[in-house]
């Protein structure tokens, strides 16, 4: 059976680079009928916090990523931890000791450094030339007898070459000569990342390992670390990193890089994981946009592209505006609900005593809406008893100074007359509006710009109907006042 993990190191956020990994093991594993595990990679206990450990739970949530094993899913959670696993770990290197395919460095820093230096020199790269290597066991004791602290290094063969078979980019090479004898344990004893990462993999049953090309370049160490434990190898597949418009790696200066931000900024979840399913991957198709589930079905290794991707939000916000677009009133006024809240234009109790009248406002914003925090902005007018002229609606407004007192009175008249009800008052205002000479292109701005203080927005008579009498009247007598 298929089964993958997502890996990721509790502290920050997640981003949009590791969400993107992570999706990619999730549509694996489900194309396949297999495993989705959570592992917490918490062994850099400085920068390691419960808080980043919460938020990228429900960042995985939010996008829909649950995990078949991992934190929450079973009544011991050790086994996806990392720090609860140091026994694990300490037995292994404790084995490779024993079996001299691993030694004791007791080389300090300043000495490292010294080599370093001395290779710099000498213009050559600095590897570490494995003077503990050949230490006597006699030596090795009197170092230990006198306390000294010591990493544990694994030994790496000096001929040779390692080769990585990528399901995305083929071969990869990478002569032995060129390696280090990695460190697999640092003096403080707590185990380094390319040893534990092997150890829990293999622990897990993990068969393909989905990652950044980023780590291509620990895979080499990593599988001398397997060949020196004895474990088979899973396969391999190194995914394109996510660039910025300038094609560097994405980072914060790009924007924004956190999911949860996206939720914040009112996309949609099957929107951020649409278009991230779409960097370095893309379908056999044409079309961009896809379900969960449609995705699912067509995901495969084979379309992963080895170039980076560059991450352009305009593309996912398209995409956010077609799934706005397509969904249902009473989903679309809930998820935009939030929204309105926070703005103060709703009250929780209006939330619910208003309800259907918010509904008719989502709806008649549905068509406009890129992200649903843009409602709040586009639809304030029909909240509040105030509105502000937006600054095109000011041009507007001057431009027609010769008519609008013209089309205020009419309008005034019809509505006195006929209330607000949609179809008569657009029925009355194209037969009065022409009878007193004035053209559409000037009324219907003028109307416009008078009821929302805007330029755009909905058919201007559902708006005068969802408006009412009262507040329509209103805002005629304020403007021509």
């Amino acid at each position: 059976m298929v089964r993958v993990r997502f890996a990721p190191s509790p502290t920050g956020y997640l981003h949009i680079g590791g969400a993107r990994t992570a999706l990619f093991n999730y549509l694996f594993a489900r194309h396949n009928n297999g495993k989705f595990i959570l592992r917490i990679e918490d062994t850099d206990q400085e920068r390691s916090t419960k808080e980043s450990e919460a938020e990228i739970l429900e960042a995985l949530k939010w996008l829909g990523l649950d995990w078949d094993e991992g934190p929450g899913k079973s009544a011991d959670d050790s086994m996806y931890y990392q720090t609860k696993r140091l026994p694990v770990y300490h037995k292994h290197i404790e084995s490779l000791l024993a079996s001299g395919k691993a030694y004791k460095c007791f080389c300090t820093k300043d000495e490292l450094d010294a080599k370093r230096k001395a290779a710099e020199s000498a213009k050559t790269g600095f590897k570490y030339d494995g003077t503990c290597a050949h230490l006597t066991p006699e030596q090795v004791k009197a170092k230990e007898d006198a306390k000294l602290p010591y990493t544990v290094r694994l030994k790496i063969p000096k001929d040779g070459e390692t080769v990585v078979s990528d399901l995305v980019r083929g071969e990869v090479k990478v002569a032995n000569a060129t390696l280090d004898d990695i460190i697999i344990m640092r003096a403080d004893g707590m185990p380094i990342y390319n040893f534990v990462v092997v150890v829990d993999d293999a622990d897990m049953g993990i068969t393909h390992v989905i990652r950044g090309e980023d780590h291509l370049s620990n895979t080499p160490k990593q599988i001398h670390i397997y060949n020196a434990l004895g474990i088979p190898l899973p396969q391999f597949a190194h995914i394109p990193l996510i660039l910025g418009a300038d094609k560097s790696k994405l980072s914060k200066r790009h924007g924004e890089v956190s999911v949860l931000r996206y939720r914040d900024n009112g996309y949609l979840p099957q929107s951020v994981v649409n278009y991230l399913a779409l960097l370095g991957w893309s379908p056999e198709s044409e079309d961009t946009v896809f379900t969960m589930e449609q995705l699912i079905k067509i995901f495969s290794l084979e379309r992963v592209h080895k170039s980076g991707a560059v991450f352009d939000n305009s593309k996912m916000m398209y995409i956010n505006g077609v799934n706005i677009r397509s969904m249902q009133a009473d989903e679309l006024t809930g998820m935009c609900m939030p929204f309105l809240l926070k703005s103060g234009l709703v009250t929780e109790e209006q939330s619910k005593s208003d309800y259907e009248k918010i509904k008719h406002i989502v709806l008649l914003q549905q068509e406009k809406m890129k992200t649903l925090a843009e409602l709040p902005e586009l639809s304030a007018y029909f909240f509040r008893d105030e509105i502000t002229m937006t600054d095109e609606a000011k041009k507007v407004w001057e431009k027609n100074s010769a008519e609008r007192g013209r089309v205020l009175e009419v309008l005034k008249k019809i509505i006195e007359e006929t209330g607000t009800d949609k179809a008569k008052v657009e029925e009355r205002i194209r037969i009065d509006m022409e009878a007193a000479g004035l053209k559409s292109k000037v009324f219907m701005h003028v109307i416009r710009v008078t009821l929302s203080g805007t330029t755009m927005g909905p058919g201007l008579f559902d708006m005068i109907e969802t408006l009412g009498r009262e507040k329509c009247l209103a805002r005629i007598a304020k403007a021509g006042a």
